[in-house]
């Protein structure tokens, strides 16, 4: 295996981006005027923002990308001095071979408040030569000056059926034999999450020539989703005692933490609600119960004690 697969099989251009289909149309149009606005990507993690704007730097400024574009993680370089200097200077100079240069900013919900201010007088001050792209998992953590100033496009998690068919389409390219069960698996503990459907395939794929569930499950370290989904049923029909003992044999011997426990009875809950399979009534409530479960674990709670609680009220 050469290299991370998650950036030998990155998207080079925006016709190959999996997911996000109605963003990418827009983003075409940008490249068809050789124009763009500021814009903002947002939205949770693993789901193309970064992919999407590099294909689209690439698309729109051609061969001399590299020498009109700059790069920066605003989680390492979130300090007003980041603005005043790199992006400053970066501004001032002329694009080279294109109409305009584009700065790439990541994560920049992650920069003060007052590098946020200090980057909008930046974009005000060079509209005629540069653009801006702007990163973030959270829009609501940039300031307003900031948002009226760029297209904001919103995007969500990839479907499931996206994500199968770049694993698969991956796992052949590698030369790999692998379970359907296992790409399932695979897609269910990634969340929609493209980069770790990804990392969790080749993780697999070094433990052999087959990719299995197996491999999978020892690979995330997490409960069993037909595990996860027999506790529930257990609880579900009265069964406290039995729905407790599969809870420990799963926090032990598969050393699954309380938080990804909660995490993984909320999705299982979610999916019997979306089937029909639970009285809505019955969901809100549980629903509920696993809120606070979940926030009291993260508060420091005992999370054992704290899931034992929640499985009474399945009953």
């Amino acid at each position: 295996m050469s290299g991370p697969w998650v950036e030998k099989y990155r998207p080079q251009n925006l016709e190959n981006i999996v997911g996000q289909t109605h963003i990418m149309d827009l983003l075409k149009n940008y490249v068809d005027e050789k124009s763009m606005p500021n814009l903002m990507f947002t939205g949770p993690a693993g789901v193309g923002k970064t992919t999407a704007a590099l294909a689209l730097v690439k698309s729109i400024l051609g061969e001399y990308w590299r020498q009109n574009f700059l790069e920066l993680n605003a989680s390492d370089a979130r300090g007003i001095e980041t603005v005043r200097t790199n992006i400053k200077n970066f501004c001032r100079l002329k694009p080279v071979g294109a109409p305009f240069r584009i700065i790439f900013l990541d994560e920049v919900d992650n920069m003060t408040k007052d590098a946020q201010h200090a980057l909008r007088r930046e974009m005000e001050m060079y509209t005629k030569t540069a653009s801006f792209i702007l990163s973030c998992n959270y829009s609501s953590k940039i300031i307003d000056p900031i948002q009226s100033r760029c297209a904001i496009f919103r995007f969500a998690p990839i479907k499931g059926q996206d994500i199968i068919k770049r694993l698969e389409y991956i796992a052949k390219e590698e030369n790999f034999e692998y379970e359907d069960s296992a790409i399932q698996i695979i897609v269910y503990f990634a969340e929609g999450d493209m980069r770790k459907a990804i990392n969790i395939l080749q993780a697999s794929a070094s433990m052999g020539e087959k990719i299995t569930e197996d491999k999978v499950n020892d690979v995330v370290s997490k409960a069993r989703p037909r595990d996860i989904n027999d506790m529930i049923t257990k609880a579900l029909t009265g069964d406290f005692m039995g729905a407790r003992d599969s809870l420990r044999e799963t926090m032990v011997t598969q050393g699954t933490s309380g938080e990804d426990m909660v995490n993984q009875i909320y999705q299982d809950i979610v999916k019997r609600a979306m089937e029909g399979k639970m009285d809505p009534d019955i969901y809100i409530n549980l629903i509920e119960a696993i809120a606070q479960t979940d926030f009291r674990i993260r508060e420091g709670a005992n999370p054992r004690i704290q899931l034992e609680a929640l499985l009474t009220k399945f009953l």
